[in-house]
């Protein structure tokens, strides 16, 4: 426990790299996922206006980074990163490819559950003559608005595992700190403290998802 007091200071600042990462990368992932995940809905062959060249260029976007190795794509835009932030290392830059993955991952997650809106909802939309906007606004995101923050916890869950691998590009956070300070000086009862951390962490933010969605749910 002596050792745990001694690198607490250390642990607090690595909290603080994570939740910088986290903060930029959930929004962006928040805003550009959702808008993604809309587009991916309306403009597929079946949907309200179709365009295939546009669901090509998403679906491509989408498909190529979910694939992608994680830790080869924080390599292979390195230069972006640097180009964009003039540094690759630190919290900030870091949530650069985090932010790639987050909108990918979140937009493939919004058009799931908007495919799943059912089509009487549609219909009634239709039947109302609602415009593209108050169809999008008022039917199809209130509609699917649970499972819309299911995602939403998923994705920052899948975020956080992400984020503990930035240490390896000098983007430090919760994950690196348990690598130097736990593992690499043998100090496990660190690196165990870190990982039951990160479980509470994780398991409350489910928790929490899990709430607000059902408090949302007007099927229950």
């Amino acid at each position: 426990m002596s050792g745990i007091t001694y690198y607490l200071p250390e642990m607090f600042k690595a909290l603080k790299e994570t939740g910088i990462m986290l903060g930029i990368s959930v929004s962006l992932g928040l805003v550009g996922g959702l808008l993604i995940g809309i587009a991916l809905y309306l403009y597929r062959s079946e949907g309200i206006k179709p365009n295939k060249s546009l669901m090509l260029f998403l679906n491509g976007y989408v498909n190529i980074t979910r694939s992608f190795p994680f830790l080869l794509l924080v390599v292979a835009v390195i230069p972006l990163t640097r180009f964009i932030f003039n540094t690759a290392f630190g919290p900030v830059a870091a949530s650069f490819p985090l932010s790639l993955v987050a909108i990918a991952i979140f937009g493939r997650l919004v058009e799931q559950v908007l495919l799943d809106v059912p089509k009487e909802v549609v219909e009634l939309a239709n039947a109302l003559g609602a415009t593209k906007r108050q169809f999008v606004c008022h039917f199809l995101l209130k509609e699917s608005r649970s499972g819309l923050i299911l995602s939403f916890t998923s994705m920052i869950i899948s975020l956080m595992s992400y984020s503990t691998v930035m240490g390896v590009v000098g983007g430090g956070g919760i994950g690196d700190f348990a690598i130097r300070f736990g593992y690499q000086r043998y100090e496990y009862e660190i690196m165990y403290a870190t990982i039951v951390i990160m479980i509470i962490i994780v398991g409350s933010i489910q928790l929490l998802g899990t709430y607000v969605s059902k408090k949302l749910d007007k099927r229950k």
